[in-house]
């Protein structure tokens, strides 16, 4: 299961989403997000779908990798999906104690769980294609404005960097401590839900003391090499807009030109 959480690792490429300016990506995710849940019949679904299988495509981001991200969520869609099948008003088509399945129901647990599901490859899609470091710098830059009235945009945007970067290195560190106490006669794969959880229970005293030492030890390195912020720092690679980055926001923007027409047209 930990091995299934993708969130925060980049997959390097040289594909046309990984060549994008890093404030247009964020842009196009917003917007994205935006036209996602403003799509609400099957028409505007479709789109959408169609959208985010183009941009699969041209990412060349494996979908077995996309799938295997949201293995860790299957009980929340499995939940999302029950809930809204049961309790959505509706002819009922089916019933059994106090539920009442009706085609309403139906209808609606699988548009929110498909939804979530192009939620959730979208955002992924950012992160598997901009490296850690240019999506800071890609935040910085949008949110240059707010520096204005004093919010420490610089500092902000490094800690979500961060907190990025060392998921990847936690989920690793949790591994090999439950192979250590595999390997030590512990049992996390049997017994019921609860029983599952109270296995875990000894892995987080030596997962926050490792969390602790990698924290201490990243202050150190950035204390020795006179980090001080965000005021007179340079950067290797600029940002810079190109005719791609121009042509995506057109296409952004077309996009959810569409989704709302078709919802007021509707």
């Amino acid at each position: 299961m930990l091995r299934d959480i993708t969130l925060g690792q980049y997959f390097p490429g040289d594909t046309v989403v990984h060549r994008l300016d890093p404030r247009t990506k964020i842009c196009m995710v917003v917007v994205y997000l935006v036209a996602l849940f403003t799509a609400n019949d099957a028409v505007s679904m479709a789109i959408m779908a169609c959208f985010l299988g183009l941009v699969i495509a041209l990412s060349r981001v494996k979908l077995r990798l996309l799938l295997r991200g949201l293995r860790p969520l299957l009980i929340i869609l499995t939940i999302t999906g029950l809930l809204n099948m049961f309790l959505t008003p509706g002819e009922p088509i089916v019933s059994f104690w106090v539920f009442n399945i009706s085609a309403e129901g139906i209808y609606r647990a699988v548009f929110l769980v498909v939804r979530i599901v192009m939620m959730v490859m979208g955002t992924f899609i950012l992160t598997y294609t901009t490296p850690p470091m240019s999506l800071t710098d890609g935040l910085e830059s949008l949110m240059g404005p707010l520096k204005r009235i004093r919010v420490p945009v610089h500092e902000l945007t490094i800690i979500m960097s961060m907190a990025l970067r060392f998921i990847p290195t936690l989920i690793e560190e949790t591994d090999k401590i439950m192979s250590a106490q595999k390997a030590r006669g512990a049992d996390f794969e049997t017994g019921n839900l609860f029983k599952r959880a109270k296995a875990l229970i000894p892995l987080l005293i030596p997962l926050f003391i490792s969390a602790f030492r990698r924290a201490d030890e990243l202050a150190v390195a950035m204390e020795s090499r006179c980090y001080h912020g965000g005021e007179g720092r340079t950067r290797m690679r600029g940002l810079k807009f190109r005719r791609r980055d121009a042509l995506t926001g057109l296409t952004g923007a077309a996009l959810l030109a569409a989704v709302i027409g078709l919802v007021v047209l509707r």
